[in-house]
């Protein structure tokens, strides 16, 4: 063994991990659970509820289904599953870790590397909206959300996008502020609407 080379101690530990990947996949979900539930458990929400769902009953049922998840998938994994059930493995199929096969899908082609400028784009778009979500209000971050997003991803209609992205603003914020009980920021328009 040369001194570069690492103990078999470590190199079994760092197989035994590359084996079981997932396991952070499992980590990251129970945080993602335990941070939205937190979230949601300690939300104000107003003495004047009005019937048993409020605005935290979403996020607790997200929040436990994260948490039921990544348990779920931990014995899977730590069990040596595939992820496939029994039942709905095809015949000769056998039981044990196999590798994932790679998806073919209808129209995508593998063999292109990904487009980082959309996802770039898409990244600007949410964090614009994040900061501008408290000094504009929601519909005209939402009207600027849903835009960026549709030309982003690749939609030219510049006569049609914004009136859309402007209508689903607007509803979004009127089902939100109005129906459901959860104040969202108005900015400017906040007398109008």
């Amino acid at each position: 063994m040369t001194p570069t080379e690492p103990a078999p101690a470590a190199r079994d530990r760092r197989a035994w991990l590359r084996d079981h990947s997932e396991l952070g996949v499992c980590v990251m979900l129970l945080a993602l659970g335990v941070v939205v539930l937190t979230d949601a458990l300690t939300m104000d929400v107003a003495i004047a509820q009005r019937g048993p769902i409020g605005p935290r009953t979403v996020p607790i049922a997200v929040g436990a289904g994260l948490l039921l998840i990544s348990v779920l998938l931990a014995v899977d994994v730590l069990r040596g599953g595939s992820g496939v059930p029994r039942a709905a493995r095809p015949a000769g199929v056998a039981v044990g870790r196999r590798a994932g096969e790679a998806e073919g899908g209808e129209d995508v082609d593998l063999s292109e590397p990904a487009d980082w400028r959309t996802v770039l784009l898409l990244a600007g778009v949410f964090l614009a909206t994040a900061a501008l979500i408290e000094p504009v209000g929601f519909p005209v971050a939402g009207a600027l959300l849903f835009w960026g997003a549709a030309h982003a991803l690749g939609s030219r209609a510049l006569h049609r996008d914004p009136l859309i992205a402007a209508g689903l603003s607007l509803v979004t914020y009127a089902v939100f502020d109005n129906l459901l009980g959860v104040p969202l920021p108005g900015g400017p328009l906040m007398g109008v609407l």
